[in-house]
């Protein structure tokens, strides 16, 4: 099953490049807001210097709070093995149901490969808690419509 498992990489691969411009958009949100702070100069007016520096210390805070959640993905992704075979869906899982194709990994939104759509879900999403566990042929309502797993890969 060569094709499964290049879909399955072509998959993985794409939430990895995400989750690392993450990380990359975090870390220099964090050093543009650490930068800005340190240059907050010292004027006759504190409290405009005051306010400069904590506000360039709340943006500092909110991309290391950014970070750590990407970097947590990422540790995520290490957890998911695209190798497994199973015969109901777990992490790892490419599911394809009588309406949309998911990929259980991490939740990084709707991805096109080989002309198909994939969304790419966490399985702690409501989608991916609904999923975890089924097996082909079992339904499941999404979307206000009800599917039916047909392959499991």
């Amino acid at each position: 099953m060569i094709e499964k498992e290049n879909i399955k990489e072509e998959l993985l691969t794409i939430c990895h490049r995400q989750v690392n411009q993450r990380i990359s958009n975090a870390q220099f949100a964090m050093d543009a807001a650490q930068l800005s702070a340190n240059m907050e100069e010292k004027s006759s007016a504190g409290d405009k210097y005051e306010t400069g520096r904590a506000m360039a210390q709340l943006e500092r805070d909110r991309a290391a709070l950014q970070l750590n959640e990407a970097i947590m993905l990422r540790n995520s992704l290490g957890l998911v093995n695209i190798k497994a075979e199973n015969n109901q869906v777990r992490l790892g899982s490419l599911v394809y149901t009588s309406g949309y194709n998911f990929f259980i990994a991490t939740s990084l939104g709707k991805h096109t490969v080989k002309g198909q759509d994939y969304f790419v879900i966490g399985p702690a999403t409501p989608v991916g808690k609904l999923l975890l566990g089924l097996q082909v042929g079992n339904q499941f309502s999404y979307n206000k419509q009800v599917l039916t797993i047909q392959k499991i890969l």
